[in-house]
């Protein structure tokens, strides 16, 4: 639990670096949030609630609107651990070009220090 926090910690920190599992486990984080919201989401469809409907998707903006700040950071932190600027995030806005940004993501960290600072050491 507390790897998924750490982005919440450093939400305002857009220089250094994140590790992979920093950047997963805050991803997990989210999912843990956004998929149940969703799921009611569809529930209120399939029954025809409006009302419910409504409040899932109230909650759902809720939630990304309070997650948006610390997934940008902790993504810049990320590309940069992989000695990327944090300009590629903007790939994210191009129609399938965001698949690059996804497969930064999954790369490993660069082992030495880079551009961005000192390796961050594995918990």
């Amino acid at each position: 639990m507390h790897k998924m926090m750490v982005p919440l910690k450093r939400y305002t920190q857009f220089t250094g670096r994140a590790s992979r599992s920093e950047y997963w486990w805050f991803q997990l984080f989210m999912m843990m949030f956004t998929v149940p919201l969703n799921v009611l989401g569809l529930i209120a469809g399939h029954i025809n609630s409006t009302s419910l409907a409504l409040v899932s998707s109230g909650l759902t903006v809720a939630v990304w609107l309070a997650l948006a700040l610390p997934l940008i950071a902790v993504t810049i932190r990320r590309l940069h651990d992989t000695d990327r600027s944090g300009w590629w995030l903007l790939l994210m806005l191009v129609p399938f070009a965001g698949l690059a940004v996804l497969v930064f993501m999954l790369l490993p960290s660069t082992p030495v220090d880079n551009r961005f600072g000192k390796p961050v050491p594995h918990v």
